[in-house]
């Protein structure tokens, strides 16, 4: 059972990509088709075509491998004014070194876009922000996924907390630092079980202030050693008041800073029962926002952190937990998310934490300003607009629309890179896995 929930596990998260991927490039398709670009294809995926099917103009299919996805617009950049002249005088395209090479076989899969009425729905005709909106598209469908996911999980499945529900009470108090397990004769009750507190009672107030959680009740012990207070507590359907004195004990407690540290405090040896808390619906945005921010701190020292991860992968050092990860890392946790022995909610939602970072990822990643991802292609358009703007500032005339061919070569290098440094996480993810449950 164990290994058939872990291959649930990765199952759903490679289904759960691939429905972003395809989110992903929805949100580039819907505001093309809008705007009136030409579409020729929508894919999912990379490679050798494994199915597809046509519907008016645009094909719809599903290739090989399954790492990403695309588009094709008809004009993503201005035709070459020396492919018009070659074509013009009846002789191909002269090719000369290497990045010229790539460059002009860029600029030819370009002109066969622009074929038939591509040249008058040409992606690059379109205004500045009319481009920006559909390159964003993508990100944004990403961003809006996680936030769902996010939203189901705190608060359509809610947050394990603490209740107001009495699950145990202590019949004695031990003395710190002791290693009793129970209690002896002699030893004195606990405050909660000397007042009469049960199991199934729930708290209503302590001290005169109503609680809506058990930190908030415990908040109030903490701060009242060896004062006489009075618990409401709801049995049976009916309130009792019951007087409680929390005696000094020696415990953990968390610190500001979200650490514990060990203080003296009220302690009258109670635990709560828990359950899943529905958050308010803002809860979940928030929570996508704050990932967000920390997703961004990893992306902008990607290198520096891929790095890191092959030197702890060749000495054999601990992963760090909040690292970079491969698609195989992420599919490896999401079987350990499934096989976890824990209740179905437990799983459920982490799973649904798991697939709401992995869409903030995707949104984060593809915003980095450089081609041939998204936020490459808004710096282009944004460019072309400042020129225009400035040309117009300064009386002269519309300068050509910017051609991002001549990009072509920093986008083959950027294109390695990624394929380093994702081969060297795949790698580590093998090797030298993150241990999420220790």
């Amino acid at each position: 059972m164990t290994v058939l929930a872990f291959i649930i596990g990765v199952v759903v998260l490679v289904l759960g990509l691939a429905v972003s991927i395809a989110l992903h490039e929805v949100g580039h398709l819907l505001p093309a088709k809008a705007f009136g670009v030409r579409v020729g294809q929508y894919m999912i995926g990379f490679g050798p075509t494994i199915f597809s099917r046509r519907k008016g103009e645009t094909e719809y299919g599903f290739k090989l491998l399954p790492l990403g996805g695309y588009i094709s617009m008809a004009g993503m950049y201005p035709p070459s004014p020396r492919a018009a002249e070659a074509e013009a005088e009846g002789r191909p395209p002269r090719r000369r070194r290497l990045f010229e090479a790539m460059i002009q076989d860029a600029r030819v899969v370009n002109e066969e876009t622009l074929q038939g009425d591509g040249a008058d729905r040409a992606f690059y005709r379109l205004p500045v922000y009319k481009r920006v909106i559909i390159m964003l598209g993508g990100p944004a469908m990403n961003l809006i996924l996680a936030i769902i996911l996010f939203a189901i999980m705190f608060s359509g499945i809610g947050v394990q907390t603490a209740t107001t529900t009495i699950a145990s009470v202590n019949e004695c108090v031990l003395p710190a630092g002791t290693s009793k397990t129970s209690c002896a004769d002699g030893d004195p009750a606990s405050p909660a079980a000397a007042a009469g507190i049960r199991p199934g009672d729930v708290i209503v107030s302590v001290d005169g202030t109503t609680v809506d959680t058990f930190a908030e009740a415990s908040a109030i012990i903490q701060k009242s050693p060896d004062a006489t207070i009075p618990v409401v507590v709801e049995r049976d359907g009916a309130r009792q008041t019951l007087r409680v004195t929390p005696v000094l004990a020696t415990r953990e407690v968390a610190a500001a800073d979200g650490t514990t540290k060990t203080a003296e405090v009220g302690f009258v040896g109670m635990s709560a029962r828990v359950a899943f808390v529905s958050q308010p619906i803002w809860d979940g945005p928030q929570a996508a926002l704050d990932q967000t921010g920390r997703v961004v701190g990893i992306i902008w020292q990607l290198p520096a952190r891929v790095y890191q991860t092959a030197v702890d992968t060749v000495t054999g050092a601990g992963r760090d937990p909040n690292g970079p990860l491969s698609v195989v890392g992420a599919g490896r946790l999401a079987g350990e998310v499934a096989a976890t022995e824990a209740p179905i909610l437990n799983r459920v939602s982490g799973m649904l934490a798991l697939l709401g970072s992995l869409n903030i990822a995707l949104f984060v990643f593809n915003l980095v300003p450089l081609l041939p991802l998204d936020g490459g292609h808004v710096v282009v358009a944004l460019w072309d607009g400042l020129k225009r703007v400035w040309a117009k500032l300064t009386g002269r005339r519309a300068p050509r629309p910017v051609d991002a061919t001549k990009l072509v070569p920093v986008t083959y290098i950027v294109v390695i890179a990624l394929v380093l440094m994702g081969g060297t996480l795949i790698l580590a993810d093998i090797v030298n896995p993150v241990q999420l449950f220790g």
